[in-house]
């Protein structure tokens, strides 16, 4: 098996976390790893044993060996963070949410198709045994028709100016941040709404605070979806079909275990552990489609990032959520 050199930019928490499920993949290694601190470079290097680190992301760009860079960054600077790497014809693995908005992602994914470069966002929940098997279990019809969902995400935590999720020049805010999941999953089951519904409070940083979501579909399909990044929920996702109901448990975004059953009836309840953090189903994703010389995945298509950014430029027109880059 060809081993697939993994370069890394935007060395924050979940980098930490990426790189340890690296270790955990056969034929992935840390490669190299580039920080604007030079000093930070180096010392996540040492830890991770990567064999080179960058004080710059341009650096990297010209690192020998180097088969795909992990994109961590901050949202506002997915965009040109990708295009830098596409441009020199090195596959991106990009962290979700792929760019700001439509405009952008539709700017990326041209970036990627006239360099011809592999491009892939990074939404690891499309990749876990627990998702695939939730969605291959409504479409059998287990649950029958399908017709509501709810979902939500919620965290809580001190108050803290210098967080990146609650800094609007960064892309903060619940919606891009979190409610990208229940809105991921809401695509997943149901496809595209016909209308979208959403009221947002306001975080006393500006960004969007807490988001009711309501997504009205065709055939009278409904999904009620919620996030915050101030409040603390269940993290649980439930699809209501016409016989039962399927259940994806906390946290339903790397998720381990599901039930599901006819109403009133004995519920089946299925629990499918995994090693690390959960990101080297990805990680291995990545790396098939590599070797094998694809420019997109199978799963996570490009079609999908379109989907959901689409999904999400209408929430926050519908709850009043703008950024910056909006008005380019």
């Amino acid at each position: 098996m060809r081993p697939i050199n993994w370069g890394i930019v935007g060395l924050g928490r979940i980098a930490h976390k990426f790189t340890q499920d690296i270790r955990l993949v056969e034929g992935a290694r840390l490669h190299a790893v580039a920080s604007r601190s030079p000093e930070k470079a180096a010392a996540f290097a040492e830890q991770y044993q990567a064999t080179h680190h960058f004080g710059s992301y341009e650096e990297l760009v010209n690192c020998p060996d180097l088969d795909v860079v992990y994109i961590a960054t901050p949202h506002a600077q997915h965009l040109e963070n990708s295009h830098l790497f596409l441009k020199n014809k090195i596959a991106v693995l990009c962290e979700k949410p792929l760019a700001m908005n439509s405009r952008e992602v539709d700017q990326v994914l041209a970036f990627a198709k006239s360099h011809d470069t592999y491009l892939m966002e990074a939404m690891w929940t499309r990749f876990f045994p627990t998702t695939k098997e939730s969605i291959a279990l409504v479409k059998s019809g287990v649950i029958g028709e399908v017709k509501t969902m709810r979902a939500d995400f919620g965290f809580h935590k001190a108050w803290d100016p210098s967080d990146r999720v609650l800094k609007k020049e960064l892309g903060g805010g619940g919606i891009l941040d979190i409610g990208i999941y229940p809105l991921f999953l809401s695509l997943l089951f149901f496809g595209k709404p016909k209308e979208v519904i959403a009221k947002s409070t306001k975080h006393r940083s500006g960004v969007d605070d807490s988001t009711a979501i309501t997504l009205i579909y065709e055939d009278e399909k409904m999904a009620s979806l919620y996030c915050s990044v101030s409040t603390l929920t269940p993290v649980e996702a439930t699809v209501y079909g016409t016989k039962g109901s399927l259940k994806l448990h906390s946290r339903f975004h790397q998720p381990k275990t599901l039930s599901y059953g006819n109403y009133y009836e004995e519920i089946i309840t299925k629990t499918t552990p995994y090693l690390g953090n959960g990101y080297l189903f990805e990680i291995e994703a990545v790396g098939n489609d590599l070797r094998s010389g694809k420019k997109e995945n199978d799963l996570m298509t490009h079609q999908m990032s379109r989907d959901l950014m689409e999904l999400l430029d209408q929430v926050r027109k519908a709850a009043r959520v703008t950024y910056p880059q909006d008005a380019i």
